[in-house]
């Protein structure tokens, strides 16, 4: 049995309403373009890792779950909207968003799906320009965030 008190990582959805721990590793990284995904996010596609479905263990409150099509769950945090989690309902492993987790440059992606959806902006985002910050301290100060801290 594994040691419930020791995960690899932690995370969690925007306004701290769910918080999860992992108790492996997560692998098969990767980034989704299709067109559910896209959907899903609200972005060009979706990062997600998995582990068993027993090393996913949520630690306050239980996702909101969609079923997107016959084979497939997401889950998502009804306060917030933050998308959670993915899994193949016939699959003993679930993936997590690797944006939700608390340190996600832990997890980086090895491999992209839904090559056929994937939006031909995606090729030319890196050579966009970069802006600095010209809000007034002001303004700055509306900005601040009322996210969850990244622990527990």
């Amino acid at each position: 049995m594994r040691d419930r008190q020791h995960s690899t990582h932690t995370g969690g959805c925007q306004c701290g309403a769910v918080r999860y721990r992992l108790m492996s590793e997560p692998t098969g990284a990767s980034i989704c373009h299709c067109r559910m995904c896209q959907k899903a996010f609200g972005n060009y596609f979706a990062p997600l890792a998995g582990v068993p479905l027993e090393d996913l263990i949520w630690t306050k409150a239980q996702p909101g779950i969609f079923k997107s099509s016959e084979a497939v769950e997401r889950g998502f945090c009804r306060d917030c909207g933050t998308p959670l989690s993915f899994r193949y309902v016939e699959s003993d492993r679930i993936s997590v968003s690797i944006g939700s987790l608390d340190d996600p440059d832990r997890v980086r992606p090895e491999t992209q799906y839904g090559m056929e959806s994937r939006l031909a902006v995606f090729e030319t985002l890196h050579t966009l320009p970069e802006t600095e910050d010209s809000a007034t301290p002001e303004e700055l100060a509306k900005m601040a965030s009322r996210q969850h801290p990244d622990h527990d």
